[in-house]
Order: structure tokens, then C-alpha cells, then sequence
């Protein structure tokens, strides 16, 4: 969810997930910036994706540290 200092995306990072897939990084993003307080932009991940660790950042806040990470595990 956007809320102070937009813009803001979420970028899945390709060299960041268990498959290295860049088609599969860019199914999980949303590029496009979001420039007001309480956007939302939501991810969901199949059954049967792979289980591992994925990266993404905000592209405009990356160099600041705006990234974050998601971890799959089986339940």
C-alpha cells in the first residue's frame, strides 16, 4: 500500500527468485507508480511456484533501501 512520499511500485527482481525467470519476476510486479496515499497493488502466488526466497524493491526508493523479501515455504 502507497503511503508518503510517492511515487512507489513493486518490482519483482529476476536474478532474485529460486527459478532466475524474468518472465515469472514480471508476472509478480506492478511498474506502474503509484502517486497517492492508500493505492494498493496486490501479488498472488500459485500453489506450485517454487519454494525460496523473492526479492523486490521499489524502483524510485531502491538505492534508499526500499526492498523487501518474500519467503515461500511449504505448509
Amino acid at each position: 500500500m502507497n503511503n508518503k512520499v510517492p511515487p512507489h511500485n513493486v518490482v519483482f527482481d529476476a536474478a532474485n527468485n529460486p527459478t532466475k525467470s524474468a518472465d515469472l519476476a514480471k508476472s509478480f510486479s506492478h511498474k506502474q507508480l503509484m502517486m497517492t496515499p492508500g493505492q494498493e497493488v496486490k501479488t498472488t502466488f500459485p500453489e506450485d511456484i517454487p519454494l525460496g526466497s523473492y526479492s523486490y524493491y521499489c524502483e524510485p526508493h531502491r538505492g534508499a533501501g526500499m526492498i523487501g523479501i518474500i519467503t515461500v515455504e511449504q505448509g
